[in-house]
């Protein structure tokens, strides 16, 4: 039996409108009213969903039909239609880019696609820019238009009266500084590291209720579709996750693969903890090791530690921020430069520009898995790459993966679920 849900699909022309703020303010909103909201990320990222899920009160799970696969976002729907009162899928990018894009995914299930334009220093063509949206791809599934960022009463009025009859129009929000979240290079800034973010997000909740967002949206349905638990190839394995302000960058999804794969998950702190727990593996994610250089280099005793695992030929997987953490050195952006682990040869520099970025498909010995890459840093080592990953949009070569004994690390981000036996000889013993 499928189980219907309202839903909505928060999309823009493009980055920066505004989305995750909207969509976090309408999460916030929906769930002071006593509602249980569900909130999805379209594509991979780490930053808005730890927004999101403030917001909500529940886990936020990417929503992606490339790297997560159909069948598995079909699963998560289903299984979110049928608990909550409301589903909220925050776009990527704008809503057309991409393959497969928002629009790909609203198409797919039948989930309504909310445009959100930023119509700072924009009058009467708000109204061409919200037709483009509405009618350039037949037949998806289209509810009207916000606009965000307005001036006032009357540029509000502008926008309203531009819009062609038939294109509902949800009305405006204000230019408001104590409700836009703060971002640095990889995109916003964490949740964890924004002292007056429940106020934000109230106040953003406050400014949602007098919208035509304050009204549920219609019930979409999604069909059943259930997937069946891997094999407990970790059963009784202990894996030692890094997670604090440096290394924060986790899919729920990679510690539910992990877990059902029968791992017992414990976490760690390289910026607090001076002793590694008793694991048989360790996960090193991805986040901001440059900007605890100190705090990294100074903890010795953590660093011994992770030597010492790596000596006891004991699994390591590391990503990006990970990946960087196991060199020689790293240096941020200034200049400053700090020894970290040396489990790998090389040494790091924070660009003052974007380095890598995109969804990317690898195959390694233990299997192919499928994931992404996003930085801003670039790596000098004389260590042969064990494999490089697949573009997906190109088949071009992409991120390296290294490889030094039981040590595995990379700049790609993966996603443990698109081959949950591939991710389980990652960190076997």
């Amino acid at each position: 039996m499928p189980a219907t849900c309202p839903a909505l699909l928060l999309s823009a022309p493009a980055s920066g409108q505004g989305k995750t703020t909207v969509t976090a303010g309408l999460a916030r909103y929906h769930r002071s009213q006593g509602r249980k909201v569900r909130v999805f990320k379209t594509g991979p990222d780490f930053l808005d969903p730890m927004i999101l899920e403030r917001a909500s009160g529940q886990p936020v799970y990417q929503l992606d039909l490339w790297m997560v696969g159909e069948r598995d976002c079909k699963a998560l729907l289903y299984q979110a239609a049928r608990e909550a009162d409301l589903i909220l899928i925050e776009g990527v990018m704008g809503l057309f880019d991409g393959t497969p894009s928002s629009a790909d995914l609203a198409g797919l299930f039948g989930v309504p696609v909310l445009a959100l334009i930023n119509a700072h220093a924009m009058a009467q063509t708000f109204g061409a820019v919200a037709y483009g949206l509405a009618h350039y791809r037949p037949g998806l599934p289209f509810a009207g238009v916000l606009a965000n960022r307005v001036a006032g009463p009357g540029h509000a009025e502008l926008l309203a009266e531009s819009l062609p009859l038939g294109l509902r129009y949800y009305g405006w929000l204000p230019r408001d500084g104590e409700i836009a979240l703060p971002d640095r290079h990889l995109g916003l800034v964490q949740a964890a590291e924004i002292a007056d973010l429940e106020t934000r997000l109230e106040s953003a909740a406050a400014l949602v209720a007098t919208t035509g967002l304050a009204e549920l949206p219609p019930p979409a349905s999604f069909p059943a579709m259930t997937t069946e638990p891997p094999p407990r190839l970790l059963a009784g394995v202990r894996v030692g996750i890094a997670r604090d302000t440096a290394f924060a960058f986790l899919y729920p999804a990679n510690l539910d693969t992990l877990r059902a794969l029968g791992a017992e998950l414990t976490f760690f702190s390289p910026l607090a903890d001076s002793r590694l727990p008793a694991v048989d593996s360790v996960y090193l994610p991805g986040g901001y090791p440059e900007l605890h250089l100190d705090a990294l280099a100074g903890n010795e005793s953590l660093r011994a530690a992770l030597r010492e695992h790596q000596r006891a030929g004991k699994p390591i997987y590391a990503e990006c921020g990970g990946l960087l953490y196991t060199l020689e050195s790293l240096a941020d952006q200034e200049g400053r430069r700090a020894p970290m682990l040396g489990l790998l040869p090389g040494h790091a520099a924070l660009q003052s520009k974007l380095v890598g970025l995109g969804m990317q498909a690898v195959e390694l010995p233990e299997g192919e898995l499928r994931g992404h890459t996003f930085h801003h840093s670039r790596l000098e080592t004389v260590l042969q790459p064990l494999a490089h990953g697949r573009r997906q949009r190109d088949g071009k070569p992409g991120e390296a993966v290294y490889r030094r004994g039981r040590l595995t690390a990379s700049y790609l981000h993966l996603y443990f679920a698109s081959n949950p036996a591939a991710a389980a000889r990652l960190f076997m013993p």
